[in-house]
């Protein structure tokens, strides 16, 4: 799409030369023929390296640009960026063939999409539906009913279990300020690496820009919800009903308890372990078994919750 058309989408002046743009992503993942957005200061070291071609921002942050890069100024960037998502979305049905080696066993009333490659001796039990472009390596198994969105790689011997989704859109809206919810379409996708089982009903969701990761060995139980753009460290493991918020990262063998859950954007340090119900809001730095809410060490928190019921019964 030319920048001169997203610009009119957009409702914002041009002030720069006109380019062919082929797609959205992240200031630090973007290239010259594609856009970007900034919107929050945390960010604000990323603006002055970017490659973008263009970037959807305010105007006060217009000096920090790169030279070579185009500013498409506004008082709103994030709800631009989540207006322009919806023209940059690949189609749902796409043309062509999965590639299928003739070990593979596919059991009926599976769906296999267009361009699809199955390695060997995988399986594919009746009701999983593949999407368009996904890679399944060898030896994995795909139960039941599980749905494997367009565009998802999955590695070499991994159990994905019944109803489990692999590459639904995250939760993400941008809101105007009448208080209407605009989606975001999400153009990420889902990588998932070799020896990973991922359980039943669990959903990992696409990033919005880029890929949300599960590294090799991880194991994550039933009723997880994974968000946009989340990495998941090796051979970490996530009890039942985990929730991460989107862009959680986790190191080498996080364990996180039943119910426990993050808010977005931080990083626990490897061998980290978080019991049942620890709301992680902060990033953890330093390796440690951790509880509660809010997230003491764990031996705190339960002479914490000794005191207070001692307390009560005075």
């Amino acid at each position: 799409m030319k920048l001169s058309k997203i610009a009119e989408i957009l409702e914002i002046k041009l002030d720069g030369e006109d380019k062919e743009i082929s797609g959205m992503n992240t200031l630090m993942d973007a290239n010259e023929n594609e856009i970007s957005f900034f919107d929050n200061k945390k960010y604000l070291k990323s603006l002055p390296n970017t490659k973008a071609g263009a970037v959807i921002l305010k105007e006060e942050f217009k000096d920090y640009l790169p030279k070579n890069t185009i500013g498409l100024f506004t008082d709103e960037p994030y709800l631009k960026m989540a207006i322009l998502t919806k023209y940059f979305v690949k189609p749902l049905i796409r043309e062509g063939k999965p590639i299928i080696d003739e070990s593979a066993d596919i059991q009926p009333n599976a769906v296999i999409g267009a361009n699809t490659k199955i390695g060997k001796n995988v399986l594919i039990m009746s009701g999983a539906v593949i999407g368009a472009d996904c890679e399944i390596g060898d030896n994995t198994i795909i139960y039941p009913n599980a749905v494997i969105y367009n565009d998802t790689k999955i590695g070499c011997d991994v159990k994905i279990h019944a109803g489990a989704v692999i590459g639904s859109d995250g939760f993400g809206y941008a809101h105007t300020k009448m208080g209407e919810h605009i989606k975001i379409y999400h153009l990420g996708y889902v990588e998932i690496e070799d020896e990973v089982e991922i359980g039943a009903n669990t959903t990992i969701d696409r990033g919005a820009f880029g890929k949300t990761l599960i590294k090799k060995g991880a194991k994550i139980d039933n009723l997880v919800q994974i968000g946009h753009n989340c990495e998941i460290g090796e051979y970490s493991i996530l009890v039942s009903q985990v929730g991460l918020a989107g862009s959680t990262k986790l190191g080498r063998n996080v364990v996180m308890g039943g119910q426990a859950a993050t808010s977005g954007h931080l990083e626990i340090a490897p061998f980290t372990q978080i019991a049942a119900r620890g709301g992680v809001t902060k990033s953890i730095k330093e390796a440690g078994v951790y509880g509660g809410f809010p997230l003491y060490p764990q031996k705190t928190w339960l002479k914490l919750q000794a005191k207070i019921a001692g307390l009560l019964k005075k």
